[in-house]
């Protein structure tokens, strides 16, 4: 995120990192990077860095009635599961630190998550393209490690329940232009409502596409396997000890094709050498219903975003911009 967030304030973090992970900050720094998440650089007066991240629960959760429990706990199933990753041999995976708790995450006040991260060293990509061939292949030999990792590592993971995080306000919002308290909300609500308003028949239309195929993944359970739901460039890093699979709050049990699907270049060579390793076919089917949720999911969000208070920051435009793209894009295709 670009901006830090409302409600947690450095004097907060601090308590929060002395009381659960004995981390005693001499520094804290906000960092403007990623999308979803709120990042600071932490150092502490023994001279070490910290990564730490918080996730605004709200955001976590996947229906609008939601309890913020049940979004901390799903979460913290994801970073359980990669926290055992880890003690299962895979270095490459960078899990949280547990704190004193043994968990690998707390409550910061009642809507705020926090997780801490070792500082790692090394370069960063931004979301988008691989950097070329050789960081496509590495990312795949990482993900084919966790597919075939024992089953004890999979053992606090919860399987995909194929859910769209924030589907019923989509649904409310393609349903009318003018929502209840449209104009209060925020600069950007109107403007999202017109926008998902006036495209609405083919976002019904790829909602229903998107039912049929994940009632089909629902008919093979036998192919899930434990998946990091977004391993993109910019949740990689090259360190001078090799690479490094970041941002695994998206951890669930599901079909290969989950961490496939923006995997391949478009020319097949990914999803043969994922056969080749592990004896697994991709599926087609399963494969456009990662694709459609990927899209469903950003567009969703940021519906719910707008719909919410908000005051028209960096972080709102830049949602705009991308709810504003993925909205035309799926009219395009229809």
């Amino acid at each position: 995120m670009l901006t830090p967030p409302d409600g947690l304030s450095e004097q907060l973090l601090g308590a929060a990192l002395d009381r659960h992970w004995h981390v005693a900050a001499s520094s804290i720094i906000y960092r403007p990077v990623g999308f979803g998440s709120h990042h600071w650089e932490v150092a502490d007066s023994a001279g070490s860095r910290w990564f730490v991240t918080a996730d605004e629960l709200h955001n976590k959760r996947v229906w609008l009635t939601e309890s913020l429990d049940t979004a901390f706990g799903r979460l913290r199933s994801a970073l359980a599961a990669a926290t055992d990753l880890r003690a299962s041999g895979l270095s490459f995976v960078v899990a949280p630190v547990p704190a004193a708790d043994g968990e690998p995450l707390v409550r910061a006040g009642d809507e705020f998550s926090l997780a801490v991260y070792p500082f790692v060293a090394g370069r960063s990509f931004a979301w988008g393209e691989f950097s070329g061939p050789a960081h496509r292949q590495a990312v795949l030999d990482l993900l084919i490690e966790v597919h075939t990792a024992p089953p004890r590592a999979r053992r606090r993971a919860l399987t995909d329940d194929y859910a769209i995080p924030h589907r019923d306000e989509l649904e409310a919002a393609i349903g009318s232009a003018a929502p209840p308290g449209t104009g209060q909300a925020g600069p950007l609500t109107q403007r999202a409502a017109t926008l998902l308003a006036a495209n609405q028949v083919p976002l019904r239309r790829l909602l229903a596409r998107y039912d049929d195929l994940a009632g089909q993944a629902r008919a093979q359970p036998a192919r899930r396997v434990l998946t990091h739901g977004e391993p993109h460039p910019g949740n990689t890093m090259l360190t001078a000890d090799g690479w490094r699979l970041i941002d695994w709050d998206t951890v669930v049990v599901a079909e290969p094709e989950r961490d496939l699907w923006s995997l391949d270049p478009g020319d097949g060579s990914v999803l043969a050498r994922y056969r080749e390793a592990t004896g697994v076919r991709p599926l087609a089917p399963a494969l456009e219903l990662y694709r459609i949720r990927w899209d469903l999911a950003d567009i969703a969000v940021d519906a719910s975003r707008f719909r919410r208070p908000h005051q028209g920051t960096a972080d709102d435009e830049a949602s705009w911009e991308l709810l504003r793209s993925l909205v035309e894009q799926v009219s395009a295709g229809s």
